[in-house]
């Protein structure tokens, strides 16, 4: 049977990716990458580099797929946000990556950051409503922030609105707050 580095390559990314979602770069072992993908260390040098590098393609894959299957489009923002909601529900890995990368590298450039910035920017451009004339960014910021939030957060969510909260109860409550943010000129000031 012959090589088939497309297939192997593929592995080592679905491989790198369970283990980056639970133990993050710097607890991440190339040695449980290889032997879940059923490739050796070296094909993972070779193809994708160091560590930081393979953790950066399975960012630039999962930013890919999820724009993907959340694109931009031009129903409301409340709309996006449950379809958001929905993916990363099925998806929980993804905000886990996305946590790690935020825990390692803060306020740094991130993999494929221009990339991801023009893609921040389609969404803007297609969730923000005609009359709107108010801060689209912050409205953005801030929906990504409920949707992030209550899924990434599953014990302080149980903690404040408690375990018959269910998260289909949950999605319609974070549908409900986007559409309740201002579309005013700013956010209103505080008495």
């Amino acid at each position: 049977m012959a090589y088939d580095s497309t297939a192997t390559k593929e592995r080592i990314l679905t491989a790198a990716t369970s283990e980056f979602a639970a133990h993050g770069v710097a607890g991440a072992r190339v040695d449980r990458i290889a032997a879940q993908a059923q490739a050796n260390k070296r094909a993972i040098y070779d193809y994708f580099g160091d560590k930081n590098k393979l953790f950066a393609a399975v960012l630039e894959r999962l930013m890919a797929d999820l724009a993907r299957a959340v694109p931009p489009g031009d129903d409301d923002l409340s709309a996006y946000a449950e379809r958001l909601f929905d993916y990363h529900r099925a998806h929980p890995e993804a905000l886990r990556l996305l946590m790690w990368e935020a825990l390692e590298l803060g306020d740094q450039p991130v993999p494929g950051e221009e990339a991801r910035t023009r893609h921040y920017q389609d969404k803007l451009q297609a969730t923000q409503a005609p009359d709107d004339n108010g801060d689209p960014q912050t409205r953005l910021f801030l929906t990504l922030g409920l949707v992030g939030w209550s899924l990434a957060m599953p014990q302080v969510r149980r903690m404040i609105l408690g375990t018959d909260h269910s998260l289909d109860q949950l999605r319609s409550d974070i549908a409900q707050a986007v559409q309740a943010l201002p579309t005013g000129d700013r956010f209103p000031e505080q008495a």
